[in-house]
């Protein structure tokens, strides 16, 4: 009696995309409000100057902020780890180029210690980064 049974039903090959789609639904709302909160970076005003642009390298860069906090590519370093690991990481990343970004209200003090170290490990060339001004019409 139980092949009977077995017999009678059909088989349902189709699959059921509606929690599929209510999943795919569900993370692209959670993606979509968690990305620009995972968006880093470093506050930095860079000052304004009418200069042309840079080529686009991967260099590395080094970046001061409004406090006076040195950061080389995101990673955060006081100024004497910066002054005993830049000679290091120039001669490692260096040949790709070297790119500081100073923050329009740091003390020109120290943007010229910074330079100063960057010199002194044999770098000849440093691209100091800015905005664009904004050109009236």
């Amino acid at each position: 009696m139980a092949r009977r049974q077995r017999a009678r039903m059909a088989l349902n090959a189709d699959i059921n995309v509606v929690n599929l789609i209510d999943v795919m639904l569900l993370l692209l709302v959670v993606f979509m409000i968690t990305a620009p909160m995972m968006t880093g970076g470093v506050d930095i005003r860079l000052p304004k100057a009418d200069a042309r642009p840079l080529e686009s390298k991967s260099g590395l860069t080094v970046s001061i902020t409004r406090a006076g906090d040195i950061l080389v590519d995101d990673t955060h370093m006081s100024f004497g780890e910066f002054r005993a690991a830049f000679g290091a990481l120039a001669a490692q990343r260096g040949r790709q180029g070297l790119y500081l970004r100073a923050d329009s209200g740091v003390e020109y003090g120290l943007v010229v210690q910074v330079l100063a170290i960057m010199r002194a490990a044999g770098v000849g060339d440093v691209g100091l980064m800015t905005e664009p001004e904004a050109i009236p019409k």
